[in-house]
């Protein structure tokens, strides 16, 4: 790592050599300047990290170059030595914006310690703002990989809508990006400097819903041994992301209505109202309208979430995408795992494009990351496919051509329903129910194909 940088500043050369002969012996790339004036000019040509400054000096005062470099970089640390009877003038320095101050005669021994110190607190806030704009540059509506038309609706309207308070809704299935599109969302907003909190409904159970959503005093249930602050004041004056939003409790959604509505939460164990100011983006890969139909949703919620809508379309949909997004994959997690795999063969990629991916983006990167680690040569086969794609692909090439008419309406009766057995973990009466038969009609269909469970 790069040394630091410090200019120390004192009109009188005795006092500037010694303290910069100091901190050179500390391990410090010094500067020196025996004014204000001079002081200015250093830190406009040369990358200063910190300014160490005497502050009763002649034409330029410790306070005016304080303001004064500031203006020129605000990311430098500024420490002022001052006589012990003008403590007024140090704090003074502070209130403008100086790191510490220390008295003089100067303790060498707690000059090092200032100074380390104020040098660590620059060093955690650059390394957090590079952390910031990495973060950034990832979760942005470019970085959002897509190259065929299918996707410029929904990114269009998460666009539009980012620039506003207004709540979203993102709807799609498993897997198809919908927590990258709602960081996309909070990074491209005003709260971008703020809070991003996340939290899956389906993980939690019922009992802890609310204590996630609105915290909880000390002792207000069994357990509950301190103060716990829940997902809403975590994310206050940022975003918080409602995964699963369907699967919240009927009891919960009322409570969860009332906070949208008056931006106020309560914890368990208090009565107590506290102000929250948060923008909620919530997802779902369940039909809502249905659910409210069914009356397992409030109606006057979902209109409430449901202010823009965001529908996100499944991976097979996305043909045009599915040679980008391999080839992002492949040379990920070729740099994380040390291998030379450079491209993906003809066969391999049309077996991609063929396979119809129930699991949609997600499951094409578990494929990709499978097919790398298991690749012999610098090219990604059609043998390093998993099991699964390939045989899909053999047995249901629905290309349509081939075969007589019977042959292709059996591989895509075979398509459907090893779409929902993946779909729903194979589980056959959820199958059986989505395709709109009985389970013992999915079960004789399966026997008459030979397709196991």
């Amino acid at each position: 790592m790069a040394r630091h940088t410090i200019l120390v500043v004192d009109d009188e050369a005795p006092q500037r050599e010694a303290l910069s002969g100091f901190l050179k012996k500390k391990g410090f790339n010094i500067l020196t300047a025996d004014g204000g004036t001079r002081a200015l000019e250093t830190v406009k040509d040369q990358a200063v990290d910190m300014i160490l400054t005497d502050m009763r000096m002649p034409e330029l005062d410790g306070l005016q170059l304080l303001r004064a470099a500031r203006d020129i970089n605000p990311n430098i640390e500024v420490v002022v030595m001052t006589a012990y009877g003008s403590i007024e003038n140090a704090i003074q320095a502070m209130k403008d914006g100086a790191s510490d101050f220390i008295t003089k005669p100067v303790d060498l021994e707690q000059l090092q310690i200032t100074v380390n110190k104020v040098l660590q607190h620059k060093q955690l806030v650059d390394e957090n703002q590079r952390l910031k704009e990495m973060v950034k540059d990832r979760f942005n509506f470019s970085g959002i990989i897509t190259k065929g038309e299918a996707m410029n609706p929904p990114l269009s309207i998460a666009s539009r809508a980012a620039q506003s308070k207004a709540t979203v809704l993102i709807t799609g299935e498993s897997g198809t990006g919908k927590e990258l599109v709602a960081r996309a969302i909070h990074f491209a907003s005003p709260r971008a400097e703020k809070a991003f909190v996340a939290v899956n409904m389906a993980a939690l159970s019922d009992n802890l819903v609310e204590s996630e959503l609105f915290g909880h005093e000390k002792g207000a249930f069994t357990g509950a041994d301190k103060l716990r602050l829940g997902r809403f004041e975590s994310a206050h004056e940022g975003t918080l992301f409602i995964d699963e939003v369907g699967e919240i409790p009927l009891s919960t959604q009322v409570k969860l209505l009332r906070v949208l509505q008056e931006q106020q939460i309560e914890r368990i164990g208090s009565s107590a109202p506290v102000k929250v100011d948060v923008r909620v983006i919530a997802a779902t890969n369940r039909s809502l309208e249905d659910m409210v139909q069914e009356g397992t949703f409030r109606e006057d919620l979902y209109y409430r979430l449901n202010v823009v809508k965001v529908e996100l379309p499944p991976l097979r949909e996305r043909k045009s995408d599915i040679s980008t997004l391999a080839d992002h994959f492949m040379k990920k997690y070729a740099e994380m795992n040390g291998k030379t795999v450079t491209g993906i063969s003809n066969d391999a990629l049309d077996t991609l494009i063929k396979y119809r991916f129930p699991g949609n983006v997600r499951e094409l990167e578990n494929i990709m990351e499978q097919a790398v680690v298991l690749c012999r040569d610098d090219v990604i086969g059609y043998d390093d496919l998993p099991l699964m794609v390939t045989q899909n692909a053999s047995t249901m090439r629905w290309n349509l051509e081939d075969g007589t008419f019977q042959e292709r309406v059996e591989a895509f009766e075979q398509m459907l329903i090893r779409e929902a057995l993946e779909k729903y973990n194979s589980v056959q009466t959820h199958a059986a129910e989505s395709l709109g038969m009985t389970e013992r009609h999915l079960r004789y269909k399966m026997q008459k194909y030979g397709m196991k469970k």
